[in-house]
């Protein structure tokens, strides 16, 4: 059977048959939305083949954590969502014969070499916006498929109606023999991994949404391109969506409900504000089509408006408002419980379990939010420093080192923080005398050159820290009282990368 890359197919066969082989596997992840669910899918394809594993997550995984890891005595491991950027460490403890390691990854690899590698940079394909560590895991779990005796289903069968908000959920799911149905999963992944560049998922990810859609998990289509059609009252949907800013609705809750209360429709139920998912399609249409206008009679130009829509990635068995039916809010909701030391949260959602965990989840989410609003406020409020081709911001311990990163996303384009430059984010960080960095970029800094992946590297080696990423979102640790200089080599290089423009 042709796997969803061709590209990967072989490698993932060969890691798919180490698997395979191994008595026992230990599988090691990442703690945000993309680590949860290329744990969840690794998880479940290893449980089908019957292979016998156990589950560790990581914040960062530095040489300590290996250690770790290699002190637990398993011969196999199993990398999800890192690895790659580690593989220099990772392979001393291959050749010590401490473990076997294979990896399902999408970050720049070191510069070392292992059999068991499975990432789409070695093959050509944009790990940064193409295929996601959720990804990885899925092709690796296809491959898995193919070599192993699937596991018997038990549950009961997929309702095939399209999702029509039965209340089901994933629980009645039935594991299929090929794993096509944790296509789902993965796009919930690349979703939370920014990877909907555009407002939809390009690449390799196109072939795993067209499995999802296949096996009956996933719908798609054009839809609003805002953030939390699925549970946002409509007054609080369109005056939280600032990523296309609206004069007069957006962060305007009086001008949001007089936008609304001049529409010919009923948008209210008993007294209580609807949400976009409950709308009929006409009312959907006629909505969208206010907004827009709006959006141009109050001279929005036409290259943002087109913002307002792009491509929804419903997960059909899902009940219509609920935050695991859309793959945004499903990845916000995972964000909310490994960030905050509760993978295991998290990781029993993405495998199905709803009840208590789900509701531990979302009261996890609850707490998330007013985190970044208040991260977002202080930020807003004290403001950025800004260097010739950054601007950066240090939170000390007031923002959580898990969530700066989403932070300092959030808070581009407020008020003194620019869209056109990368901003570089610092935070305390709780267990040693080291100190977080989070950077973010836009794609469009990316298509001009901009990689914080190389530079967040090569800047924070050369303070006596480590870091990597992808070109539009990086991460790194470097020591206490080294920020200056960190800064100073960044700014030089984001200045080489963007040819100095400003």
């Amino acid at each position: 059977m042709t796997g969803p890359v061709p590209e990967l197919e072989e490698r993932a066969i060969a890691c798919a048959n180490r698997l395979c082989a191994a008595d026992r596997v230990l599988l090691a992840s990442h703690i945000d939305a993309d680590g949860l669910t290329s744990a969840a899918i690794a998880a479940s394809a290893l449980e089908r083949a019957e292979i016998p594993f156990e589950t560790v997550f990581e914040k960062q995984l530095d040489e300590a954590a290996i250690a770790g890891i290699a002190a637990r005595a398993y011969d196999t491991v199993l990398f999800t969502d890192f690895g790659s950027g580690q593989l220099d460490v990772i392979s001393e403890h291959e050749r010590a014969g401490d473990f076997t390691p294979v990896i399902a990854d999408h970050h720049q690899p070191a510069d070392e070499e292992t059999e068991f590698h499975l990432n789409p940079l070695l093959f050509g394909i944009n790990g940064a916006s193409e295929l996601s560590g959720a990804g990885a895991s899925y092709v690796l779990a296809r491959a898995l498929a193919d070599v192993a005796e699937a596991t018997p289903a038990t549950d009961g069968e997929l309702a095939t109606d399209g999702g029509t908000g039965t209340g089901t959920g994933a629980t009645s799911r039935q594991p299929r023999t090929d794993n096509r149905d944790l296509a789902a999963l993965a796009v919930v992944g690349a979703v939370g991994d920014m990877q909907a560049s555009g407002g939809e998922l390009h690449g390799a990810n196109e072939a795993i949404v067209d499995d999802g859609v296949e096996a009956g998990v996933l719908e798609t289509g054009t839809d609003l391109a805002l953030y939390g059609k699925q549970t946002r009252p409509l007054p609080k949907l369109l005056e939280y969506a600032t990523d296309v800013y609206i004069p007069g609705i957006s962060n305007d809750e009086s001008g949001a409900l007089r936008f609304l209360d001049g529409l010919d429709l009923e948008l209210k139920d008993d007294g209580e504000w609807r949400r976009w998912a409950e709308l009929t399609a006409d009312e959907k249409q006629c909505l969208a089509s206010a907004l827009v206008q709006r959006a141009v009679s109050r001279g929005v130009p036409a290259s943002k408006i087109d913002g307002l829509v792009g491509t929804s990635y419903v997960l059909s068995a899902e009940p219509v408002g609920s935050e695991l039916r859309d793959a945004s809010e499903f990845s916000t909701l995972l964000n909310a419980t490994a960030r905050y030391d509760r993978a295991d949260v998290g990781l029993g959602v993405c495998l199905g379990n709803r009840g208590d965990t789900l509701e531990r989840a979302r009261t996890l989410l609850r707490n998330h939010r007013r985190n970044l609003s208040e991260g977002i406020d202080l930020v807003t409020r004290e403001g950025v420093t800004h260097e010739e081709h950054v601007q950066w911001f240090h939170a000390g311990d007031r923002i959580r080192e898990t969530i700066v990163g989403i932070v300092a996303g959030m808070a581009v384009g407020n008020d003194g923080i620019s869209r056109e430059k990368p901003i570089v984010a610092f935070a305390d960080k709780n267990d040693d005398d080291d100190v977080k960095v989070s950077a973010r970029g836009t794609h469009s800094l990316v298509r001009k050159g901009l990689d914080l992946s190389a530079v967040l590297g090569e800047a924070s080696r050369a303070v006596g820290g480590d870091g990597g990423g992808h070109d539009v979102a990086a991460g790194a640790t470097v020591p206490t009282g080294a920020e200056e200089a960190f800064l100073e080599c960044v700014d030089e290089l984001v200045g080489e990368q963007l040819g100095s423009e400003r």
